[in-house]
């Protein structure tokens, strides 16, 4: 008997000066250049905003302070059928690591605003980027303590 289990991933959205930090990365599927917000899978022993903060730093170079959660998903995505349980989180950048190393995937970051994104809409890895950002833009934010872990 085989055991569904959904695959655990975290989100942040980064904001400053009205702008927001998107990866442009390769899609494994398609191979299609996407965009997306910095976003993982979480590793063992790791909370969520643990990972949160890690795939942020892996993926963008850029170390954040969580400010809260924007909310929790379930996302079948249909390159490859796997459900997703995500929790999004609210970052704010701290700074630029400048030797710092991206995740092979990568190919780079982008500051962009709200229009830029929108205009961007077919090129977006999944619907939960902007979903997320409206969120955002929408004032909607809970608190870090929202989740717990005893790990």
């Amino acid at each position: 008997m085989q055991v569904w289990t959904p695959h655990v991933t975290v989100a942040t959205v980064i904001e400053h000066q009205d702008r927001y930090l998107l990866v442009e990365e390769r899609d494994k599927f398609t191979g299609a250049m996407v965009f997306n917000q910095p976003a993982g899978h979480l590793e063992p022993e790791e909370t969520l905003a643990q990972a949160a903060i890690r795939e942020t730093l892996e993926e963008t170079g850029w170390e954040v302070e969580l400010l809260g959660i924007l909310g929790v998903a379930l996302y079948r995505a249909p390159g490859n059928n796997i459900t997703y349980y995500r929790t999004t989180f609210l970052g704010k950048p701290l700074c630029r690591i400048e030797e710092a190393t991206l995740d092979p995937d990568i190919h780079m970051t982008h500051w962009l605003d709200y229009g830029q994104i929108l205009a961007r809409r077919e090129q977006m890895r999944s619907p939960m980027v902007i979903s997320d950002i409206r969120r955002h833009r929408a004032g909607t934010l809970y608190p870090l303590d929202l989740v717990s872990a005893i790990i």
